[in-house]
């Protein structure tokens, strides 16, 4: 297999804003070349493609909750970029619903919309882009991104923890079944990161206890996941396989 270190073709869902905008500038920076996807934020996402470095970078939208919508965007983004490469599942919804504060409509809506982006979209990229991959024959690479969650327990979101903890295992599950493809699968596990979404929140009553989970006092920086993303997407990382590469600042140990 022969997958380069820089030029690639990389496609980055959700990459409007927040982890996702990051993600995109660090491929950009290494020199590839990135479909920015986004589901409804346009003009932001805008943003984020004329922030990239270099040129060739592309914007691809759709609903990738609906197999069809995800299907158009691994083909706008293949068609834009020439192939893929690399793809980085980052899209996800995060809505609170602690059970005992929830109405049961309310419960199975959040539930299955949970299920539908962070997972089955996931699921479904991961097969339209490895398909590509296989049939380009140099090899690949797919980053998910996970959750803290997934380990620690998520009360007030259930379904993100149970979503992500999910995306850990498909992913192992793939980083067997794609190898001898030459394709690696690896998933990072971030604590708290800063984003707009989440701004209010750390700069609120609960920020001093946010920042406290971490024995460095702060949360960390899009930039920090973005630089661990790149590196399991590298060449070099290929024995990384099946990893889920924790990045929380110390604020959840297992082993």
């Amino acid at each position: 297999m022969n997958l380069p270190a820089s030029g690639r073709r990389v496609l980055v869902s959700g990459a409007s804003r927040g982890l996702g905008r990051a993600v995109a500038r660090a491929f950009a920076a290494n020199g590839d070349r990135v479909a920015v996807h986004y589901a409804s934020r346009v003009e932001e996402a805008r943003l984020t493609l004329e922030s990239l470095d270099g040129t060739g970078h592309a914007l691809v939208g759709g609903d990738l909750g609906d197999p069809a919508g995800a299907a158009a965007v691994a083909d706008a983004a293949a068609g834009a970029l020439g192939g893929i490469d690399v793809l980085v599942n980052n899209a996800a919804v995060n809505v609170r619903h602690p059970l005992p504060d929830t109405p049961y409509e309310e419960w199975v809506e959040v539930w299955q919309r949970h299920v539908s982006v962070n997972l089955l979209a996931t699921a479904q990229l991961s097969h339209l882009a490895a398909r590509r991959m296989i049939d380009q024959g140099t090899g690949g690479r797919i980053v998910n991104i996970g959750s803290r969650g997934a380990f620690r327990g998520e009360p007030d979101h259930p379904a993100y923890g149970a979503t992500k903890a999910a995306v850990h295992a498909l992913g192992q599950s793939l980083a067997v079944s794609l190898a001898p493809y030459g394709i690696a699968v690896a998933s990072v596990a971030p604590g708290f990161f800063a984003t707009e979404r989440v701004a209010p929140r750390l700069e609120g009553v609960e920020g001093e206890a946010i920042r406290a989970q971490s024995p460095f006092g702060r949360v960390a920086e899009p930039a920090e996941i973005a630089a661990a993303v790149l590196w399991l997407a590298s060449p070099a990382a290929e024995w990384s396989s099946g990893t889920i590469l924790d990045l929380n600042g110390a604020s959840h140990l297992r082993s």
